[in-house]
């Protein structure tokens, strides 16, 4: 099959915040905080921090010790409803009389497709948003399967219709064979922020989304798998998609590094 482009590389991505709906009527002063993606953390001692804004993808190759050799080109997800969780409520806010996400900042409703960055270690800036001041101890975000149905999608879906009923998309070779990797997965995660990101009106803040992509096409032994054996119905869609799901963790990361602050 043929290679995907990379959709976001060496592009600035700015999004507005849609700040929540428990502020206090007034004008409020606003910090900023970046979303990074990362595949690997940078070594210790290495200088840290990737491009400014962008994503910048060179193939990434794993070898198992039968001999299988993947090559990864390009790695794709549609991200939706990634909004940070308030440990202190802003002016107004009363998280009894209302939903309980009313209080949230949501960094982007979605959804947004994201291409991560392979061949480099440490974090590289996806987008930056306007936020209200404050702490935050939680990210929230969805790996969203998009769809013509939804309404909310379909913005998303007149620029990339080849994402219809689709989150991931990964590209690449499987001893020496092209491959497309889909698959559907559709799911929420939430990742807890410890110590809390606090965010203030005269600086900005960052937050690392940290995909692990060299556990996803493998067994528990460590094996490599033919990434196409996992499409839908495939035999190994199922190790696939648990891969993927735990292959994700974010953190503060002001540095850029690729690991926890």
């Amino acid at each position: 099959m043929a290679r995907h482009a990379v959709h976001l590389a060496g592009t600035a991505l700015m999004l507005t915040a849609v700040l929540g709906g428990c502020s206090d009527g007034g004008a409020p002063t606003a910090g900023e905080v970046s979303l990074n993606l990362a595949t690997r953390p940078a070594p210790i001692g290495a200088s840290a921090g990737g491009a400014a804004f962008g994503v910048v993808s060179t193939p990434e190759t794993y070898i198992d010790t039968d001999g299988n050799t993947l090559v990864i080109s390009a790695v794709q997800l549609v991200l939706r409803e990634i909004e940070l969780e308030r440990t202190d409520a802003p002016p107004g806010c009363d998280p009894v009389a209302v939903e309980d996400d009313d209080c949230d900042e949501d960094l982007e409703f979605g959804p947004v497709l994201v291409d991560l960055p392979l061949g480099a270690a440490g974090a590289e800036r996806s987008f930056s948003v306007p936020m209200e001041p404050g702490e935050f101890d939680e990210l929230e975000l969805k790996v969203h399967r998009a769809s013509a149905g939804d309404s909310e999608d379909a913005a998303f879906l007149a620029a990339h219709p080849e994402f219809d009923g689709v989150s991931v998309r990964v590209a690449g070779t499987y001893n020496g064979g092209a491959f497309t990797f889909d698959t559907d997965l559709d799911v929420e995660l939430e990742f807890d922020l410890d110590p809390p990101l606090a965010v203030s009106e005269t600086s900005s803040s960052d937050v690392t989304l940290l995909v692990d992509v060299a556990t996803w096409f493998r067994v528990e032994s460590g094996l490599l798998i033919d990434p196409e054996s996992a499409n839908t119905g495939g035999d190994n869609e199922s190790v696939v998609e648990e891969n993927i799901k735990n292959s994700l963790e974010a953190f503060e990361d002001e540095d850029r590094d690729g690991s926890a602050d």
